[in-house]
Order: structure tokens, then sequence, then C-alpha cells
């Protein structure tokens, strides 16, 4: 796939082989959360020269990750049954990331999609079981992400529609995940903004999605 070559027969090798180059890991974690055109995952990785997008796309499809498709006259990548075999990859991997993710620095940002990843990943479905159907929308900038959770059942969406709680969030919603930040805490000090809807119901949202730092 790519100039990287560790000389090693084994499966972990390989597997760095097929994914370890800078930003691949980052464009399958983008399409685990759904199908998109070039132009969306350019926007999902705003630093990402194009160069590099094209040739992490084509390094991709060539290994069979990811495929190109037609979607309503527009070219999309999604993965393959292959490359979707990663997804509880991901979601673990993100889980131990996060125990080092540390303070957001300020040229950090928070796309709708890695929002998405790391919210599966803090799914708490055996707690979600024992709370009512709630739905929440998460703003980050321009960007809303609707967040419906009903028993086990988790769905996410990017767009706009009745929610029980809408909140505008930036890094402090991974304080919120990982118990550092207390609901209360977190409106009071203007950290998460309520926007609409129940406000104590955030206490319900950091109680749904939760990992431990």
């Amino acid at each position: 796939m790519a100039a990287r070559d560790y000389g090693q027969y084994s499966g972990i090798s390989r597997a760095v082989e097929l994914i370890g180059e800078r930003w691949a890991l980052l464009i399958v974690r983008d399409l685990i959360v759904g199908p998109r055109r070039y132009g969306e995952l350019a926007t999902g990785l705003p630093r990402i020269p194009s160069n590099i997008l094209a040739a992490r796309l084509k390094e991709l499809q060539a290994v069979g990750i990811i495929r190109r498709a037609p979607r309503s006259r527009v070219i999309v990548y999604e993965l393959t049954p292959y490359g979707r075999e990663l997804e509880p990859v991901v979601l673990a991997l993100g889980a131990w990331g996060f125990k080092a993710l540390g303070d957001a620095r300020s040229e950090q940002v928070i796309t709708p999609d890695s929002l998405t990843i790391d919210l599966r990943t803090a799914f708490q479905p055996a707690v979600a079981l024992e709370l009512p159907a709630t739905s929440y929308a998460a703003r980050l900038g321009d960007n809303e992400l609707i967040i419906r959770v009903d028993g086990s059942a988790l769905d996410m969406t990017r767009g706009d529609g009745p929610v029980d709680v809408a909140f505008a969030t930036g890094p402090a919603i991974h304080r919120l995940i990982s118990g550092e930040l207390a609901p209360l805490r977190a409106i009071e000090s203007g950290e998460v903004e309520v926007l609409r809807g129940r406000a104590e119901l955030l206490g319900r949202f950091a109680s749904t999605f939760h990992l431990a730092a």
C-alpha cells in the first residue's frame, strides 16, 4: 500500500502497514460514521493537505478497505465489509486514547464525526436501559448533532429537530464524559450552554455517556 514496510510477517505489522500512515485511521473513523464525499472528508479533517487526502484514499481503496460508490449523482467514499471490521478496533482505540487526552489546545477542534465516534465509544447501554428515552442536540459551532437514546439503541445524525435538551459545547464535553466536570458546574461556569429544553437532562446525558479518563 505505502512505502512503510516493517519486514515482518505478522498480523500486527500488516495492520499497521495498511492503516498506520498519517491520517489513514482518521479517514476510516469518519467513514464509520457514514459515507462521505471528498469535500466532506476534507472539511472534517481541516488540516489534511489535499494531496495527502487523495493519496490516502487511493491507498485505502487499493487494499480493499474503502470503495467509491455513486449516490444521488455524486461519488462518495464508503467502507467495504472488510473496512467495516475496523469499527470495534477504532472504538476500543478511542477509549484507550481518551485516558491520555489531557486538556484541549486552542488550535484543536472537535468535528461532528469525531464527536459521534467519541460518544459511541462512551455510550453505556446498560445505564441507558434504566432511563427513559431521551433526545439531545449538541451544537458544535455551526453544526448540530442530534443524539437519540432509546434503551440500548443509539442513533446520531447531523441536522436539527425536536429534542428534550439542546446545548452548545466544545472541548468541555470530554470533561463532562470523563466525570471531571459535573453537569451543574458545566452550566454554571458557561462551559456548556443549555439552548433549549430541560437543563437537568444534562445529568442524564453525563450518565449515559461516560468514559473514565
